[in-house]
């Protein structure tokens, strides 16, 4: 008996701390705790697939930019005055050299 008793109190602190009942116990701790974590790493994808989504998103946008101003710039180099006259110009078009004449409808004017 003085042995058994010796065995019992030379096993180590964990050892008694950590038995069946306390695990049996603490099991909707150990279960919550899971839980914490799975949705820490689901949080940790989900943070990188939005942060890429950003990315992907930021750089469309800059591609666009560059395509408007590029759009813009030659729209406004075709519209000049200089550049209408030599698209026009295989039309036999010309520029009109006298102000336009206005015309005036004699009904209304009393």
């Amino acid at each position: 008996m003085a042995e058994e008793k010796k065995n019992k109190s030379s096993r180590p602190a964990w050892r008694r701390r950590f038995n069946y009942q306390w695990i049996v116990k603490n099991i909707p701790f150990f279960l919550f705790v899971s839980a914490l974590m799975v949705v820490y790493i689901y949080n940790g994808h989900y943070s990188d697939k939005t942060i890429k989504n950003i990315n992907r998103t930021n750089r469309e946008l800059k591609e666009l930019q560059y395509e408007y101003k590029s759009a813009k710039s030659e729209v406004m180099f075709r519209s000049k005055q200089s550049e209408l006259a030599k698209a026009a110009a295989p039309m036999e078009l010309k520029e009109l050299i006298e102000p336009p004449v206005v015309l005036n409808d004699s009904a209304l004017i009393k």
